[in-house]
């Protein structure tokens, strides 16, 4: 029960449309037990006594009864309906706005698909147990205790025999969730895994086709699906072992009745219609144990949901905003790296060593290196998508952690290689980091990115639809767009992560040229494979295994004669070859 008391804060506090849902299960109940009674009367009362004007009366009485019975059964189901799904709407909340907190590392190892599937069919088993399962737990309990005290006014001996198999079925429901409640955990485990193939394969189905590998992500859905299916037939095993001993049991409880009671019967011991009322109520108590079967299910299926959920709640978030944090709308943007250093896990080797620099306002930092050299990192770092493991790292003189992260995350404009649009109009996807942005800003920021000629081109110019990811884009159109995306938001500091990689060199010139009105009185940081992209820059960065092997402008960097140099040589030897190629030709 440690995993529903953990997950209390999200259903506790509608206990009471829980606690009405139980009034009228009482009610509904108790109804259910005065069936028997009166079946009991009838025959004794009425039929051996000869009393035939009663039959009329009670049939009324009993029309009225299963009234307020399907009355009962009415707000019985829908107030429990209602308990669930108002508890799992705030777990939802809850969960999605976790996700949206926690930081970049839990990503690292996450795979969407199984966070999908923990939103969606983990949730939704936690929400059919809260309510249907609990609520017929609860009933099955009271359903016994009713069944058994009047069968104990009836007959003591008779509901002896009845109970007499009650351990046997305690022990056999014990084994059985023992048993059920791993298999359905394997389940939702491998639900996950075919989830996130599915995904992968959805977002990744240019690659796919690209590369003629149709043939190994149907073998490999295959293996996944395979997974699910033995999952699926191991807990259909687990059940099907345990609920025919079930049934046995509750039909070795059926015949000892019979016999002992009807000798009771033979005997003068017990009224006919006291034993066919006893026949009901066993009926009565053998339902809900054929049924234990199926709520203990449930609740091992609840249970297993809910310790996929505890894990993403539970997940530490480590990158947090302070007590006391500064909150400002507007930084200048003096950036300054002492002595950083990050490792990503604790047995990885350190991706960034002792880096140290200066970027004051209006000053453009290039960064550059071969892949994995460490220059992401930095402007992860400066993010605080990542904390340093060493060192410190400052805005305007004070440590970036001072700053909550909404004011240290609204002052920095971020651009990545890999650009990521929204499916909806190229307007909101401009102006998605100020939602308030006039249009005559998204069109300003558009310009600025050399995106506005091709967005009046389009069929509805601003206002035209993009698919999933910006799908009917080429990559440089997506590229710009995210370029205006990062200057509509009007930073203090803007980083462009190899932003203008999809473009041509004559579109990123115009783009460079575009900006620089744009990077006067801001801090740049502009990481690049392309010398032609960061060659203009006040200081270059050139990194190499995590650290700072050179740094200088363009023109002291060739002087140095070191690996800028050598990167110089190898592009622009390049281009040489190129165009001695078309001479020729």
């Amino acid at each position: 029960m440690k995993t529903f008391e953990k997950l209390k804060a999200f259903y506790w506090p509608y206990k009471s449309v829980f606690l009405w849902s139980l009034l009228f299960m009482l009610c509904m109940t108790g109804i259910t037990v005065v069936y028997p009674v009166v079946l009991q009367i009838t025959i004794d009362e009425v039929i051996y006594k000869g009393q035939y004007e009663l039959i009329l009366w009670i049939s009324i009485g009993f029309i009225g009864i299963m009234t307020i019975k399907g009355i009962t059964t009415y707000f019985h189901q829908y107030l429990g309906d209602l308990f669930g799904i108002k508890s799992v709407y705030r777990l939802r909340n809850e969960l999605y706005a976790k996700l949206q907190r926690l930081p970049f590392g839990y990503y690292d190892n996450a795979k969407t698909g199984d966070l999908m599937s923990r939103l969606t069919a983990d949730v939704e088993g936690f929400r059919f147990f809260l309510s249907f399962g609990l609520s017929e737990l609860i009933r099955f309990v009271l359903l016994i205790v009713i069944s058994l005290s009047v069968m104990f006014y009836y007959s003591v001996p008779l509901a002896l025999v009845t109970i007499a198999a009650m351990p046997l079925l305690a022990i056999s429901v014990y084994s059985f969730d023992k048993r059920v409640h791993p298999a359905f955990r394997g389940i939702r485990k491998s639900f996950g895994v075919l989830n996130t193939n599915v995904q992968e394969n959805i977002s990744g189905i240019n690659t796919v086709k690209s590369l003629s590998r149709e043939d190994f992500e149907i073998s490999k859905f295959n293996t996944s699906n395979k997974d699910y299916k033995q999952n699926f037939l191991h807990t259909s095993n687990v059940w099907a072992k345990f609920f025919p001993l079930m049934e046995l049991i509750g039909n070795i409880c059926t015949v000892a009745l019979l016999c002992y009671g009807g000798y009771l019967v033979i005997s003068g011991q017990l009224k006919p219609g006291a034993l066919v009322a006893f026949f009901s109520l066993v009926n009565y108590i053998m339902w809900p144990i054929m049924n234990l079967g199926f709520v203990i299910n449930q609740f091992s299926q609840a249970k297993a949901s809910g310790e996929r959920l505890l894990e993403i709640l539970e997940a530490d978030e480590k990158i947090t905003t302070r007590e006391n944090a500064i909150h400002t709308e507007k930084l200048r943007g003096h950036v300054s790296f002492k002595d950083v250093s990050l490792k990503y896990g604790k047995e990885d080797t350190e991706s960034i060593k002792h880096v140290s620099f200066e970027a004051p306002p209006g000053k453009t930092i290039g960064l550059i290196g071969a892949t994995g050299s460490g220059k992401s990192s930095i402007v992860q770092l400066m993010s605080r998508f990542y904390e340093p493991t060493g060192g410190e790292i400052a805005i305007d003189g004070k440590p970036i952690a001072d700053y909550s992260l909404k004011t240290l995350r609204a002052n920095i404009g971020v651009v990545l290689q890999e650009s990521f649009l929204f499916s909806s109009t190229i307007r909101s996807n401009i102006s998605y980091g100020k939602p308030n942005a006039t249009m005559e800003e998204i069109i300003e920021a558009a310009k600025l990115a050399q995106a506005h000629s091709f967005i009046m081109e389009l069929p509805d110019q601003y206002d035209t639809m993009l698919g999933e990811r910006g799908l009917g884009l080429s990559g440089g159109q997506k590229q710009r767009l995210a370029i205006a995306r990062a200057i509509c938001k009007d930073p203090a500091i803007l980083v462009f992560d190899d932003s203008t990689s999809a473009v041509d060199m004559e579109t990123e010139h115009r783009i460079q040229l575009a900006l620089q009105e744009v990077m006067e009185d801001r801090t740049t940081f502009i990481i690049a494979h392309r010398i032609s992209s960061i060659k203009h820059a006040d200081e270059i960065l050139v990194m190499d295994n995590g650290s700072v092997v050179e740094r200088g402008t363009h023109h002291e960097l060739i002087q140095l004669n070191g690996h800028y140099k050598r990167i110089f040589d190898l592009q622009y030897k390049d281009q040489e070859m190129i165009v001695t190629s078309h001479q020729a030709g």
